[in-house]
């Protein structure tokens, strides 16, 4: 007898490897599935402009990476001496502004390099509910804790938000034509406004992430959020917060993942990697008596995976365990 209402996987997909660069950006579901890929140093870029939640916003960033743009002090909004930016992350703020304005230089230099030869991006929408900033009616991606009476909050419909995104996938097309699109809706519930208006918000991106299916720039939809709502029905897979995933459903969602994206053969690369690299978090406590023999054997497996994979970068890993000895 079968307990679980299973959710089907897509039939096909493109396959993952040390040699397919990857983004993700949107909601922190698409950093805990992006953290994972990094552990096992498979090529992974995630949310440069920090965690994103609504599409507009997603879209807007990607948008930038594809013109390269340039940030002055144009894009940085002021508010009692701290600068930041409104398209980005609550990260995104500094008391200086220039260097602010250099960091997020920096930030998107490296993106728009990235998105021109990346083989994925994945896609995960949060919500459908939006923020302009009643001054100039831009859609901002966070507030920064700002005053709630700068902005006005409302919900995007469907239609709208694949209408934004039709064009940036357009634009996407052009830069870079071989990338294969991936959209996903975060299990991530927002309940400040209740139950029905989180159900409500989802349902726009997840009508939303259909209608997109039809570009010819998207290979899929993953159903991330439809994993939890069903196979994962029990509040044990949830943190304490009983909002976000909790690691046991983060780790049951990386397995249908990579299941689909992952060969077998790529996935014992990264279980080998991410063993590496979870060992340099690994508190060690004693003298060289002690940190020698651990050392060592870390040393050991980054010889042999060197030897059998040097396309997977451990020098860090080495370097690290190295300076222990």
């Amino acid at each position: 007898m079968d307990f679980v209402t299973g959710v089907q996987l897509p039939a096909t997909a493109s396959e993952i490897t040390y040699d397919t660069p990857v983004l993700f950006l949107g909601s922190c579901f698409a950093n805990e599935i992006g953290y994972r890929m990094a552990a096992g140093k498979l090529p992974v870029m995630t949310n440069p402009h920090g965690t994103l939640f609504n599409p507009f916003s997603v879209a807007g960033a990607l948008d930038r990476f594809i013109a390269g743009h340039v940030y002055t002090a144009n894009d940085i909004y002021l508010h009692q001496n701290r600068y930041m930016s409104l398209d980005h992350h609550t990260a995104f703020s500094s008391y200086d502004r220039d260097v602010l304005i250099e960091r997020l230089n920096q930030v998107s230099r490296s993106a728009s390099e990235y998105i021109r030869k990346a083989s994925f991006l994945f896609v995960t929408f949060g919500t459908s509910y939006i923020y302009t900033l009643r001054e100039s009616g831009a859609i901002v991606a966070n507030c920064h804790k700002l005053p709630s009476s700068l902005f006005v909050r409302r919900q995007a419909s469907w239609s709208e938000i694949a209408a934004r995104w039709r064009e940036t996938l357009d634009r996407l097309a052009e830069t870079n034509p071989s990338i294969r699109v991936w959209f996903t809706v975060s299990p991530v519930r927002h309940l400040s406004d209740g139950a029905h208006a989180n159900q409500l918000s989802k349902s726009h991106l997840l009508l939303a992430a259909e209608e997109l299916l039809a570009h010819p720039s998207v290979e899929g939809y993953f159903p991330a959020y439809e994993i939890f709502m069903d196979e994962l029905r029990d509040y044990r897979y949830y943190a304490a917060d009983m909002v976000h995933p909790s690691e046991t459903g983060i780790d049951f969602i990386w397995e249908k993942f990579s299941s689909i994206f992952i060969s077998a053969h790529t996935l014992r690369l990264w279980n080998e990697a991410s063993r590496i690299t979870r060992a340099t978090a690994h508190r060690i406590s004693g003298g060289k008596r002690e940190t020698t023999p651990f050392a060592n054997a870390i040393l050991e497996k980054i010889h042999d995976l060197k030897s059998r994979a040097p396309f997977i970068d451990l020098d860090q890993e080495e370097k690290y365990f190295k300076e222990l000895l």
